[in-house]
């Protein structure tokens, strides 16, 4: 219940880290990557304790593109153990990430609770995970009595702390109310003239509006203005927007059928409202 009444994306993860505490799972990791194509685009990363050694580390990217993130959070959505204890359970380990394994055991995380996660607007991959200074059969233990529970937290905790991250893109990124004002018209598909009018200000000042958020987002065009527009919530997504006329057209679907479809109503707006 706490997680409804949370007010931003720290407060979120602060009941991430408490719930891993309690288990006395106390290092999290959640890293998050934008593209599900190229792992190497990785959106953020957070963590309970200071994995700067793994920042280093991680800097060859022929040690990066064996961790769990990429090699199975990537492509699966199956929760795994990990950590030096499992290590013998994965199909190929190269001896520079043994070596990453290591440290990390050295340093307290010796097996852990990965959760993949999946946002599909826009398509990311992440993944959560729970670690601690456990042998293998304590963390079995950990993972058969709690791990539904880990994997419910974390699920619910990265759509909550998604929410939050984008809602808090204009304020990281010192986004102010005019030009919010602008992201809302551009994600409206107003065109240049238009804004102008409604905003009283010439043409040339609404483009360097446009430029002046570029600039502070390090977006490239209009499209990419209008993504974000819808992003952060100032526009409503296209695919959940109610018809304009009466009543939202609502797709209803009955039943299973061998090719996944069922039977189909489509109610349509009433035009007499």
């Amino acid at each position: 219940m706490e997680l409804e009444y949370t007010q931003s994306s720290a407060d979120v993860w602060a009941l991430i880290v408490g719930v891993g505490r309690a288990l006395n799972l106390p290092f999290v990791d959640f890293i998050t990557a934008d593209n599900y194509a190229d792992w190497r685009r990785t959106l953020f990363i957070r963590t309970s304790y200071d994995s700067s050694w793994i920042n280093k580390i991680n800097a060859d990217p022929e040690v990066r593109k064996w961790s769990c993130f990429r090699t199975h959070a990537i492509s699966h959505l199956t929760p795994l153990a990990v950590g030096l204890e499992f290590v013998d359970e994965y199909l190929h380990v190269p001896e520079a990430r043994h070596r990453v394994l290591e440290e990390a055991a050295r340093r307290g995380l010796r097996a852990g609770f990965s959760v993949p996660l999946r946002s599909h607007a826009p398509p990311q991959a992440a993944m959560i995970t729970f670690s601690g200074d456990h042998a293998k059969r304590d963390m079995r233990r950990i993972i058969q009595t709690h791990g539904w529970a880990l994997n419910t937290v974390a699920m619910m905790g990265f759509q909550r702390y998604s929410m939050h991250f984008a809602s808090e893109f204009t304020d990281r990124n010192k986004i102010t109310e005019k030009q919010r004002e602008l992201l809302e018209m551009i994600g409206a598909g107003l065109q240049d003239k238009v804004i102008a009018e409604k905003l009283g200000v010439s043409v040339s000042a609404v483009r360097q509006r446009m430029n002046n958020i570029l600039g502070k987002t390090g977006l490239s065009n209009r499209a990419d203005l209008a993504a974000l527009a819808m992003s952060v919530g100032l526009v409503a997504d296209p695919l959940n927007r109610s018809g304009s006329v009466g009543e939202a057209v609502v797709h209803v679907e009955m039943g299973v059928a061998p090719n996944g479809r069922g039977h189909i109503l489509r109610r349509e707006p009433r035009e007499d409202l």
